[in-house]
C-alpha cells in the first residue's frame, strides 16, 4: 500500500512587521491549498508574534540575522537544520541573498522565488516580481494564485485569544465617547513621518470634535507619542511600547478610524479591518503598500518632482525641504477625512 507523504512547506519571511502581515494572504491561501500539510515560517525575533497567532502557520522558526545569528557559520547551521526538516516546497517573498541560500540548499524538490531576489537563478521556479501591484498580490502571485480584479483583496487574518480580548475591554471600557480614532504618527524611516506639528494639529481637531484618540505604535514611537500625548489634557491616551502586535489589533477593533504613516501599524488596520488612511511623505501609493479593504484610503502631496525620493525614505529629507510633509496641511488631512464621512 502507498503510503502518501505529508506536504511540508517552508515560507522565508525575515523582514520586518508590516512585510509579514502582507505575507498572512498568501501563507492562509496556501493552507487552505495544502490543508494536511505542515507549515512552517522562518521569520525574525520581531514577527514571531503574528506568525505564531496564525491559525494557517503551524511551526515558526526563528532567524536572529541582525543579532545572534548574524555571521556566515550561523547562516550554515540554519541551512543544516533546516534540511533536516525534509520540505517539499519552499517559498520565500523575501528577495535577500540569504534567503534564496536557505531555499538553494533547502533540499526542497520546489523553491519559489522573485526574479528581482538577490542570486534569483537558485530557485527551481522564478516568478516575476510585477511592481505595478500591490505587496499581497505579488505574494499571492509567488504561489499561483489567481490575482486577476479584486481576488487578491485578502485580509490578514490573526487569531486573538480571550486574555488578550479582556485585556483590551478593560481599557476600552473606561473611555467615555463615541468614537475612537488611532493614530500610529511614527515609523523607522523619518522622512516617512508626517510633520508632528501637523499631527498635533489634526488631533486638536479630533478632540474638539468630540473624539477620543489613542496612540499606537512601537517601543521606538514611546517617546514621540507620550510627547503629543501631554500636550493635551484629556481625550487622548498613548498605547505605544505599551501593547504588543495582538493587543494592538485588538484595541483597533474598537476604533472607528486609523490614520497611520506609510508604515508597519496600516497593515495592522488591514488585520482589525477598520477604515484605514495613510499618510504618504516621502514614499508613494504606486509602491503597492496601501491600505485595500472596505472604506479605506490615502493621502499624498504628489505635486514634487524629487517624490518618491526612495523605496523606504531616509533619516532626513535630502533636499532639506521635506515638502512632501510640510505640502500636506493639516486641513488637507482634516477635509479628506470629512469628505469621506468616515468621522
Amino acid at each position: 500500500m502507498e503510503v502518501l507523504v505529508k506536504e511540508k512547506i517552508l515560507i522565508i519571511q525575515t523582514a520586518f512587521l508590516g512585510d509579514a502581515v502582507l505575507t498572512l494572504p498568501m501563507i492562509q491561501k496556501l493552507k487552505e491549498k495544502y490543508p494536511d500539510s505542515i507549515l512552517s515560517v522562518l521569520c525574525i525575533p520581531s514577527t514571531k508574534e503574528i506568525f505564531e497567532s496564525s491559525q494557517s502557520v503551524d511551526d515558526v522558526l526563528i532567524y536572529d540575522k541582525n543579532f545572534i545569528q548574524k555571521s556566515f557559520y550561523d547562516l550554515l547551521k540554519l541551512i543544516g537544520s533546516i534540511r533536516k526538516k525534509k520540505y517539499t516546497h519552499v517559498y520565500s517573498p523575501h528577495r535577500s541573498i540569504r534567503s534564496s541560500l536557505v531555499s538553494f540548499f533547502s533540499g526542497a524538490k520546489s523553491t519559489f522565488g522573485f526574479d528581482i531576489a538577490g542570486m534569483s537563478y537558485l530557485y527551481k521556479t522564478r516568478i516575476k516580481y510585477q511592481r505595478n501591484i500591490h505587496e499581497v498580490a505579488r505574494n499571492l502571485d509567488l504561489i499561483g494564485y489567481n490575482i486577476s480584479g479584486d481576488n487578491w483583496k485578502i485580509l490578514p487574518e490573526i487569531e486573538i485569544n480571550l486574555e488578550t480580548t479582556e485585556k483590551i475591554n478593560n481599557l476600552q471600557s473606561v473611555i467615555d465617547n463615541n468614537k475612537i480614532i488611532a493614530i500610529a504618527p511614527g515609523s523607522v524611516w523619518k522622512t516617512k513621518i508626517y510633520p508632528v506639528e501637523y499631527f498635533i494639529a489634526v488631533i486638536k481637531s479630533l478632540i474638539n470634535d468630540k473624539k477620543f484618540v489613542v496612540l499606537i505604535g512601537g517601543k521606538d514611537d514611546e517617546i514621540l507619542c507620550n510627547e503629543i500625548q501631554n500636550i493635551f489634557s484629556s481625550n487622548i491616551k498613548s498605547y505605544a511600547g505599551v501593547l504588543n502586535v495582538k493587543e494592538s489589533v485588538a484595541l483597533l477593533k474598537h476604533c472607528s478610524l486609523l490614520l497611520s504613516n506609510d508604515s508597519a501599524p496600516t497593515h495592522l488596520g488591514m488585520i482589525a479591518n477598520i477604515p484605514t488612511v495613510t499618510i504618504y511623505c516621502s514614499t508613494v501609493p504606486s509602491f503597492g503598500f496601501y491600505p485595500y479593504n472596505n472604506l479605506s484610503f490615502y493621502i499624498s502631496y504628489n505635486e514634487l518632482d524629487c517624490k518618491p525620493c526612495g523605496i523606504h525614505g531616509y533619516r532626513e529629507c535630502p533636499l532639506k525641504t521635506f515638502d512632501c510633509g510640510y505640502k500636506l496641511l493639516p486641513d488637507i488631512i482634516i477635509s479628506n477625512l470629512k469628505e469621506k464621512n468616515i468621522l
